[in-house]
This record gives structure tokens, C-alpha cells and sequence, in this order.
């Protein structure tokens, strides 16, 4: 009888032994057969351990992990040909890792996606916003360089100050010089001609008795300085309107030159011009009722020249409450600006006092001494000058750190509303 199976018979013939079976934990590979080495891996036939077919294992002992190109290769996973993945992503498909970001702060982004950065970044150690996972903010850059995430802190804060005076102290020096040093200078020579020197002096009866002339020289002495205030208000304003174009402009990395922003600062100078008066009379009147009034309305209505200028309407009611939403971080942000203004003013006082006490009360009164007091007074008003370029870097960051409390803000939504 035949040793062969009748026809259409469908049991499995066994295969010959040819030896011990295969140790599946050896990592000995098979050896190549013949024209593997000429054969591209996935072209002509596939063989049964051919990774072109999906859904086969590797052969044993050589696992193999394909790569996107553009992605890293996944990490080998012990006991398996191919990378486990969890989401059922393709293979060679990798999971992104926390990358960082070189910024002005401290604080990068968590989880960089195929497009870029995220809506969101990562607060190491800071409360969640409501309904937002722990440290997440939405719509916050934290490398943004304009516009301090929450909760960055002060460092955030002097971060991007500094941020915006290396970017633009080339544009910004001649803009502060020529709208804020000039007409500082202009007003420091008419001290010297007009102000009053003249003090009372006790008389008979030990009552005080004012010199001949004294409220004639202090009308005339003040009048001049109103009227020179009056006619430089318009440029000083739109030099602040200027330098906030500047700074923004430069944030988003557009070109922001001298005289295209003193264009923009003269299309706004009348409308700041006017807000400025304003906030002036009431500083003024808060001054008459005892100073520390005073005091507390000039912190209060110093944002009114950036609301002003993105927001374009009620800057000082604006500005109120900006200053009472988060009453100590803008008070902090502003008592810093206002220190450097102090301690400048000391110096130029420093200065006037020198000035005196060298060339007389009445210094140009001669000739000799008339060109080097001015030159004096004019040195003086040059020390005020990195005053007025920190007092209009500090007010726009700390506005711009008040609108990033207040929702999803960016120094591109910033420039678009500076227009």
C-alpha cells in the first residue's frame, strides 16, 4: 500500500527534524539564505518575517524598530518585535518629551506639539485657574516677551523690562531725548532766569516778611512753566505714545524705526495729551487735601497712558480698576518705576544745588558764568533721562502683565490693538 495520503486529504504532513528545536530565547540570528543581501528590505516577494507585512512579528531574536522620518525611533520593549504604544500610534511613532525653550523667564513649555508650542504652558508650583488643570494657563506664552504669565513674580516681570530696553534702546533713547529731555532742559534754564530767590526774612515784630517783588518773580517764574508744559505737552505725549509703539512693535519682532514712530505718536498725541491734563488736575487736587491723597491718586492713574493707547477708551476709570483688581502687584510694579523717578530727580537736585553755590542766584545774569550754568543744568537733565526710559518700559509691562490676568493675551494681540 502507498505511503502517501489519499487525495484531498487535509491532515498536515509533519516536517522532517533536522535537529533540536530552536531556543526562541537565543540570540544567535538565522543565517542569511541566499540573496538577502542584494534584496532591499520590503521589495520582491515577502517572506513570512518580512517587517512590509503588517501584523507579522520580527524573526526571533531580531526585533525591529522602523522610524518616521522627522520622529525618534521608539525604544525597544523587552519581549516584543515591534514598540508598544498605548495610543495606537503607527510604528516608530514616539511620544514628545519636555523640551526647553530658551526665554527671558524662567518658565518653558511642557509639551511642544507637531505644530508648535501649545495653547498652554506648565507654572511649576502655581495654583490652576479655575476649571484648568494644576498650572495650566490657556493661551498664555510664558516665553512671550512682552507679557508676564501669571503668577511669574517679579523676576518675570524685571525679565522682560530688561527684555525690551536690549531690543530697543537704539530707537528709544533718541525718542526720550527729544520728547522728554528737551523740554526738562527748556524748563531748567527758565529756573535759572526766573526763579524766585528771594526768602522771607523776620521782621520787627518777628512776624515773617516776604522780600520786595517775591509774588511777582513766583507768578512770573510758575506761568513760564505752564505755558512751556502747555507747549511741549503735545510732543511729550506723543513721545510716550511713540516708545509704547516701539516697545511692542519690537516684541513681535517687527521693525519699529524712529520716524515711523514718532508718525504713529503724533496721530495719538493730542487724545493722550488730553487724558494726561486730566489725570494731572486730579493728582493736583489730591495734593491740596493733605498730599498722601495725592500720593495714592498718581498710583492709581498711572496706567492710564497704555489703556489709553490699546484700549482707547475711559483710561482712567480703566486704570482705577486696574489698580484695585490686584492692588498690591501693580502697586509693587509701580512703586519701583517711581523709585527710579525719585532717586534721578534727587540727583538732578543734586545738580541745580551745585549750580548755585558755584554761579551765583542769578547766574546768567553775567556772561562768564551764564553758558557754563546752563551747561550744568543741561548735565542734570541728562541724568532723568534713563528715569524716563524705565518709567515708560516698567508702565507698559506691567499693563500688559494686568491683561495676561485678565485672559489670553499675546504681545501680536497687543500690537494689533496699538494698531
Amino acid at each position: 500500500m502507498s505511503d502517501l495520503p489519499p487525495s484531498g486529504s487535509t491532515e498536515p504532513v509533519p516536517p522532517a527534524s533536522s535537529g533540536a528545536p530552536a531556543d526562541p530565547a537565543s540570540s544567535t540570528p538565522p543565517a542569511p539564505t541566499a540573496g538577502d543581501a542584494d534584496r532591499p528590505l520590503g521589495s520582491g516577494a515577502p517572506t513570512p518575517t518580512d517587517p512590509t507585512l503588517p501584523g507579522q512579528p520580527a524573526a526571533t531574536g531580531q526585533p525591529w524598530y522602523p522610524v518616521v522620518p522627522g520622529q525618534p525611533a521608539a525604544a525597544p520593549v523587552p519581549g516584543a518585535g515591534y514598540p508598544v504604544d498605548p495610543a495606537g500610534q503607527p510604528h516608530g511613532w514616539a511620544w514628545p518629551t519636555p523640551a526647553a525653550q530658551p526665554v527671558d523667564s524662567p518658565y518653558t513649555w511642557a509639551w511642544p506639539t507637531p505644530d508648535g508650542p501649545g495653547p498652554g504652558g506648565t507654572y511649576p508650583g502655581q495654583p490652576p485657574m479655575p476649571g484648568q488643570p494644576y498650572g495650566w494657563y490657556p493661551g498664555v506664552d510664558p516665553g512671550d516677551p512682552l507679557v508676564t504669565p501669571p503668577h511669574a513674580g517679579i523676576g518675570g516681570w524685571f525679565a522682560r523690562c530688561s527684555g525690551a530696553l536690549r531690543r530697543g534702546w537704539r530707537q528709544l533713547l533718541p525718542i526720550v531725548l527729544i520728547s522728554q529731555a528737551v523740554p526738562a532742559a527748556v524748563i531748567a534754564v527758565l529756573s535759572l532766569a526766573l526763579a524766585p530767590t528771594g526768602q522771607p526774612v523776620a521782621g520787627p515784630d518777628g512776624a515773617p516778611v516776604l522780600p520786595d517783588g517775591y509774588f511777582t518773580d513766583f507768578f512770573a517764574f510758575y506761568g513760564a512753566v505752564i505755558l512751556a508744559a502747555l507747549i511741549f505737552g503735545p510732543l511729550q505725549s506723543a513721545g510716550w505714545a511713540a516708545g509704547t509703539w516701539v516697545i511692542t512693535r519690537q516684541a513681535v519682532g517687527e521693525p519699529a524705526v524712529v520716524g515711523v514712530a514718532f508718525r504713529y505718536g503724533w496721530r495719538r498725541a493730542l487724545g493722550l495729551w488730553g487724558w494726561t491734563i486730566v489725570s494731572s488736575l486730579l493728582i493736583g487736587v489730591g495734593v491740596c487735601a493733605c498730599v498722601l491723597p495725592g500720593i495714592y491718586v498718581a498710583f492709581a492713574v498711572a496706567l492710564f497712558g497704555p489703556v489709553y493707547l490699546f484700549e482707547r477708551q475711559e483710561p482712567i476709570g480703566r486704570a482705577f480698576r486696574l489698580f484695585h483688581q490686584r492692588f498690591g502687584m501693580v502697586l509693587g510694579r509701580v512703586a519701583l518705576v517711581v523709585a527710579v523717578l525719585v532717586v534721578a530727580t534727587m540727583l538732578n537736585g543734586v545738580v541745580e544745588t551745585v549750580n548755585r553755590l558755584i554761579f551765583g542766584e542769578h547766574p546768567l545774569d553775567a556772561a562768564g558764568t551764564g553758558g557754563a550754568a546752563v551747561l550744568l543744568a543741561l548735565a542734570g537733565t541728562l541724568l532723568i533721562t534713563p528715569a524716563y526710559l524705565a518709567q515708560l518700559i516698567g508702565l507698559v509691562v506691567t499693563y500688559a502683565e494686568q491683561r495676561a490676568h485678565e485672559g489670553p493675551v499675546n504681545a501680536a494681540r497687543l500690537a494689533a490693538e496699538l494698531g
